[in-house]
C-alpha cells in the first residue's frame, strides 16, 4: 500500500520474502490490459447480467427480509414507515418464491434497501461519544481490528469494512515499540452499527482462504489493504474492492469480490491488473465514493510516484469492472487518497507520501458539479497543520445527512506497522464548512448524533494539539504544533508510559502552543516531567494567567494544576525551562472541569454548523458567546447564514448579536428569509469590536428548516456576528 517515489517501499520487500515460502498459482500474463476471468465464471455473469437465470433466493435476501422484519413502526414517521413496510412485503414474497430470477431478486432486494435508507426516525435521536486516542472495542468487548477500509451506509444501516493485520495484534498487547513489517493479512471483518459509535462484529467477509481466481487466495498475497464496498442494483450484490499484490495472479492489481448481503462471506468475482489511464498496474492507495445519485467510483492514484489522481466509474451493469480512470489531480506523490462531498463539492484529500507517516490533509475541491470533471489546485484543509490530522493518515469519509445538518466525519489511520505514535489506531473528527472550505476539528473527544447530524466537543476533549508529542515521527528542533520561545527545543527519544516521544528544552528555552478557541469555564492542566525545573504557563483570551512551578524530578512525575478560570475564546500554554538545565515533558492536558451553561433555547450560535460564515471564525475579541463569532470578509455578499427548525409556520423575533468596531459607520445588509429579502438592515457602529448590542426583527418562518441569510450590500461587508436568538413574537 505505501511506496516512497521510485523506490519500492519496505512492505513490499517483506511480503516478497514471504511468498518466497508460499506454493502459488502459475502467474498470469501481464502484458495483458486486465485479468482474464475464467469462461466459466464469464457466462456465469453474462446470465446473472441478463436476468434470465431461475434458480434459489439468494442468501442475501432472505437476510434482509429477516433483519427488517425486527424494526418497529413506532420508532419512525408514519410517512417513511408506509413505504418501508410496502416495500417489506414485497421482499418478503420475493424472498418465499423459489422460482424467482435473479433480477426479480435484485430488484426487491434494491427496493428494500432504498426504503429503509428512506426510514426517518421519529424522535431526535441522542449524542453518542467517540473518543480518539484509544483502542476501540466491538459491542462483545472483542478489540476491533479494521484498518484501510470504509463505512458504508446500506438500507439503514452502516456497515464497516476494513483489514485486519498481524501487527494490529501485537501493537494493541504492547505499544511501546515498532513492529515493522507485520504486515500479515488475516481477514477482512465487517461491523455494523446506527449510530456510527457502537459497532457490532457480524462477519468475516474474507479471509486467508477466500479465492481469488485461478486456484490461488488471499492467504498467498503478499499484499491486502485499502478497500470499500459498492452495491450494484442491477445484480443485487455487495462488491468489494481491495487492492491486491499476489504473484501468482499477474502481481499487482484491484480484487473484486462479492456477497448477496453487507455481512455475507464474499466469493471471488474478478482481479483487474490495469485501469486503463493510469501509467501503473494497480493503483497507490484507493478508496471506494458512492455519489448521491447511486454511481460509485474508485478513488486512486497510480502505484509508482503517486503523482496523479484519478476518478473511476465502476461498471454499472454488474460493478466487477473498473472503467477508464479520469485525471483529477498531477503534481507531488500522495497516498490515502480518499473523497468526500459537502455542500454540493468533491473533495478529494489525501496525504504526503512518505511510508505511513501522519501529515496535514492536501485537498482539491472540484470546480464543477461533476465527480470526474475539474479539480482546482491543491491546498491544506484547515485544521490539519497543528499535529498533523490528530497524528493520522487519509483513510476514509463518512458523510451524515442528519435532520439538522450534514456533517462529514474523517476517519484516519494511525498504522500499526511502522507505528509506535499514539494509543489506537482509529482517529475520527467531525469536518464541518463554515467558510468557503471545509474545517477539519481536531478533537480528542466527541459526541456526535447520527440522526440530526450534529455534533458537540466531549466533556473529556483535551484542547492542546499534539500533546503527546508523537506527530513529527522523528526528532527535529521545532516541533509540530508548537513555537519556539528561543533556547534549546528538540523532542527526544523516550516519553511517558512507553511512548516514544517527549519535548526537551534547555538553556532557558521554551515553546508555546496558541489554542484558537476554549470555551468558557474552569479547567485542569496536567503533564508529566522529568529533569530539571521548569514552569508552565496559560493565559486566557482576557490575559489573566496561571503559573504551574515544575520542580526538578529524576523520574516522570505528573504535574497538575486545578481550577483555572478561562474565559470564551483563544488560551495559550507556555512551558520554559529554568536557566541551563533541560526539563522534559510528555502528555500535556488541557480538560475543563466545570459542566458549563447551555445555550438559551432558539440560539443559533455562528460558529457552530449548521451555521455558515463567508469568512472566518475568530476569538479575538472579548465578550462573544460561544466559542467564537463570524468576522465576515470584507466584500459584498460575504454572508452569515443560520438554520432554524420551526414546528409549526410563524411569526418569530430575531435577535442578531454584533459588534461594529469600525470608524467608517453602519454596515447595511439585506436580511434574507429562505431566499427571498425580507428587509433591509443596518448596523451601526458599537463604538468597539469588543462591545456587542442586539438589534431585533420580525420575520415569518416556515413549518420546517427556514435558512435566515445576513448578506451585505456595501464592500465593507458585516459586523462581526456572535448570534442569532429565534424567539416568539411579541403580542
Amino acid at each position: 500500500m505505501r511506496q516512497r517515489s521510485r523506490v519500492v517501499s519496505k512492505y513490499w520487500k517483506l511480503a516478497a520474502a514471504t511468498l518466497l515460502s508460499v506454493a502459488l498459482a502459475a502467474p498470469l500474463s501481464t502484458s495483458t490490459a486486465a485479468a482474464e476471468t475464467p469462461a466459466t465464471q464469464r457466462q456465469a455473469t453474462e446470465l446473472q447480467d441478463q436476468g434470465a437465470a431461475a434458480g434459489p433466493v439468494d442468501r442475501g435476501l432472505k437476510y434482509l427480509v429477516s433483519d427488517y422484519q425486527t424494526r418497529t413502526p413506532s420508532k419512525y414517521t408514519a410517512d417513511s414507515w408506509k413505504p418501508f413496510a410496502k416495500a417489506l412485503t414485497a421482499a418478503a414474497d420475493v424472498a418465499g418464491d423459489t422460482s424467482a430470477t435473479t433480477s426479480e431478486v435484485a430488484d426487491a432486494k434494491t427496493a428494500l434497501m432504498t426504503a429503509a435508507a428512506d426510514l426517518k426516525a421519529a424522535d431526535e435521536g441522542t449524542f453518542q461519544t467517540i473518543t480518539n486516542n484509544t483502542f476501540w472495542n466491538d459491542t462483545s468487548g472483542n478489540p476491533i481490528y479494521s484498518q484501510g477500509g470504509g463505512v458504508f451506509k446500506f438500507g439503514d444501516t452502516y456497515y464497516w469494512y476494513g483489514v485486519h493485520y498481524t501487527g494490529a495484534e501485537l501493537y494493541r498487547a504492547n505499544p511501546t515499540r515498532k513492529y515493522d513489517g507485520n504486515v500479515s493479512f488475516v481477514s477482512i471483518p465487517v461491523y455494523s452499527s446506527k449510530d456510527l459509535v457502537n459497532w457490532k462484529f457480524e462477519n468475516r467477509v474474507a479471509t486467508r482462504s477466500t479465492g481469488v481466481g485461478s486456484g490461488a487466495n488471499l492467504g498467498g498475497a503478499g499484499w491486502v489493504g485499502r478497500l470499500g464496498v459498492s452495491y450494484n442494483e442491477n445484480t443485487g450484490k455487495y462488491v468489494l474492492a481491495v487492492q491486491m499484490w499476489h504473484t501468482g495472479r499477474g502481481g499487482h492489481g484491484v480484487l473484486l469480490l462479492q456477497g448477496d448481503s453487507p455481512t455475507d462471506t464474499f466469493d471471488y468475482g474478478y482481479f483487474q491488473t490495469q485501469i486503463t489511464n493510469s501509467p501503473t498496474t494497480g493503483t497507490g492507495d484507493q478508496t471506494v465514493f458512492t455519489d448521491d445519485n447511486g454511481k460509485d467510483y474508485l478513488i486512486f492514484s497510480n502505484r509508482e510516484g503517486r503523482s496523479r489522481g484519478f476518478v473511476a466509474k465502476f461498471r454499472e451493469s454488474d460493478s466487477l469492472r473498473i472503467e477508464p480512470g479520469v485525471e483529477i489531480r498531477r503534481g507531488a506523490g500522495r497516498e490515502g487518497n480518499a473523497m468526500f462531498k459537502l455542500d454540493g463539492k468533491y473533495y478529494h484529500a489525501a496525504s504526503d507520501l512518505h511510508g505511513w507517516n501522519t501529515s496535514v490533509n492536501y485537498v482539491n475541491e472540484s470546480t464543477s458539479s461533476n465527480v470526474q470533471g475539474s479539480y482546482s489546485n491543491e491546498y491544506v484543509l484547515a485544521g490539519t497543520e497543528m499535529d498533523y490530522s490528530h497524528v493520522t493518515q487519509t483513510g476514509f469519509f463518512v458523510t451524515v445527512k442528519g435532520t439538522k445538518q450534514d456533517t462529514v466525519i474523517y476517519a484516519g489511520d494511525r498504522w500499526a506497522d511502522f507505528a509506535w505514535n499514539g494509543i489506537g489506531y482509529n482517529q475520527w473528527v467531525p469536518i464541518t464548512k463554515t467558510g468557503a472550505r471545509p474545517q477539519f476539528h481536531s478533537v480528542s473527544q466527541w459526541q456526535f448524533n447520527a440522526t440530526t447530524g450534529e455534533w458537540r466537543v466531549g466533556p473529556a476533549n483535551n484542547y492542546i494539539l499534539n500533546p503527546d508529542i508523537q506527530a513529527d515521527r522523528i526528532i527535529v528542533s521545532s516541533v509540530r504544533g508548537w513555537r519556539n520561545l528561543g533556547g534549546s527545543v528538540t523532542n527526544v527519544n523516550g516519553g511517558v508510559n512507553g511512548s516514544r516521544f517527549a519535548l526537551q528544552m534547555s538553556n532557558s528555552g521554551g515553546v508555546e502552543q496558541r489554542i484558537e478557541s476554549v470555551p468558557a469555564g474552569t479547567y485542569t492542566l496536567s503533564l508529566h516531567t522529568r529533569g530539571s525545573a521548569g514552569q508552565v504557563v496559560i493565559t486566557g483570551a482576557n490575559g489573566s494567567q496561571r503559573t504551574l512551578g515544575v520542580p526538578s524530578s529524576s523520574g516522570w512525575a505528573k504535574r497538575e494544576l486545578t481550577g483555572i478560570e478561562l474565559p470564551g475564546g483563544a488560551a495559550t500554554v507556555t512551558v520554559r525551562a529554568s536557566g541551563s538545565g533541560g526539563v522534559t515533558i510528555d502528555q500535556l492536558s488541557l480538560v475543563k472541569t466545570s459542566a458549563g451553561t447551555p445555550p438559551p433555547p432558539g440560539r443559533h450560535e455562528a460558529e457552530t454548523a449548521p451555521a455558515q460564515c463567508r469568512g472566518t471564525i475568530d476569538s479575538n475579541q472579548a465578550g462573544y458567546s460561544g466559542s467564537g463569532f463570524c468576522n465576515g470578509d470584507n466584500a459584498v455578499g460575504a454572508f452569515a447564514e443560520f438554520t432554524v427548525n420551526s414546528e409549526t409556520a410563524r411569526t418569530a423575533t430575531l435577535g442578531i448579536r454584533f459588534a461594529n468596531g469600525a470608524t467608517t459607520g453602519a454596515r447595511p445588509t439585506n436580511l434574507v428569509v429562505n431566499g427571498a429579502t425580507a428587509g433591509a438592515l443596518s448596523f451601526e457602529s458599537t463604538g468597539a469590536w469588543t462591545t456587542w448590542t442586539t438589534k431585533t426583527v420580525t420575520v415569518s418562518l416556515n413549518a420546517g428548516s427556514n435558512t435566515i441569510r445576513l448578506d451585505p450590500t456595501a464592500a465593507a461587508g458585516l459586523p462581526n456576528v456572535d448570534y442569532l436568538d429565534v424567539g416568539a413574537a411579541a403580542g
